[in-house]
């Protein structure tokens, strides 16, 4: 089992500095962004990639997977997953289908299904798993059915599925996202930590509720219940923190240095967690 930080929450830090960090919390390495935008971005990863893996490598900080925007075979894919094969990464998220409007979701599926089968080979060749992330809110992956339906049929060395119990919760409700958990056993090859909360709003129309980021001993995910599944799924594979305390989404807007604060409370708080997987 390896644990990793997401190094989004690090992005601006230097590739070094966002190991150094993650490390000093206890983390075995980085879940590394390779997107536009990211830590590395397609253009150049051919060369940056196996460099940045070198210098985590010096630092005592392994890169066990990355986090792409992929969702087709196209030359960012190729440059990706042949530099992911040179440095030994077995693991990539892919990127999001945006789901656009009711009635047209058994197309955009075809779609995405499209997408992954002309990659396939691809992942094959070069011995990555790209996964897809349970995602909340407009994304084809909200569900974890749609994902079990979007990976039918393909190869497990291939393709498989990124498990988020936080945004399973906020879609899953009382026992959907166990459910999901249950749709995608086979499949999983990746789990992400996450919680969130619902935030009252009270205005001139009425209340709403919002949800938003929270510690991971505040929020509404049963953590319990989720890793004795996984303890039954018998996962053994990368679990990567996802530290999204920055923005509108999070309950509070905290600094890069501050976000590394609450991770390492995170950290601490999910040791009793995940010594049922040990």
């Amino acid at each position: 089992m390896n644990l990793v930080m997401f190094s989004k929450h690090l992005q601006e830090l230097s590739i070094e500095d966002a190991g150094k960090a993650a490390k000093g919390i206890g983390f075995d390495g980085l879940d590394l962004t390779v997107r536009p935008n990211g830590h590395i971005t397609p253009d150049v990863v051919a060369d940056a990639l196996p460099r940045a893996v070198d210098a985590l490598d010096k630092l005592g900080v392994a890169v066990p997977m990355i986090t792409t925007a992929l969702t087709d075979r196209d030359d960012a894919a190729e440059a990706t997953f042949k530099a992911a094969q040179k440095c030994g990464i077995r693991y990539a998220k892919l990127g999001y289908w945006r789901y656009r409007q009711f009635g047209h979701l058994r197309t955009l599926v075809e779609e995405a299904k499209a997408g992954l089968k002309r990659l396939e080979p691809l992942l094959l060749e070069t011995g990555v798993t790209g996964c897809l992330h349970i995602h909340s809110g407009d994304d084809l992956t909200g569900s974890a059915h749609v994902v079990a339906d979007a990976l039918e049929g393909t190869d497990p060395n291939a393709l498989g599925a990124f498990l988020d119990p936080g945004h399973m919760t906020l879609e899953g409700g009382k026992s959907g996202w166990k459910i999901g958990m249950d749709a995608l056993a086979d499949r999983t090859r990746l789990v992400a930590l996450k919680d969130f909360g619902w935030f009252r709003n009270e205005t001139a129309n009425g209340v709403t509720w919002t949800d938003k980021l929270v510690p991971l001993n505040e929020g509404i995910v049963r953590w319990g219940e989720v890793f004795d599944i996984l303890k039954l799924m018998r996962f053994d594979g990368t679990i990567s923190f996802h530290s999204e305390y920055q923005g509108g989404h999070s309950w509070r807007d905290l600094t890069t240095q501050e976000v590394i604060a609450q991770t390492r409370l995170d950290f601490a708080y999910m040791q009793p967690f995940l010594n049922k997987l040990r």
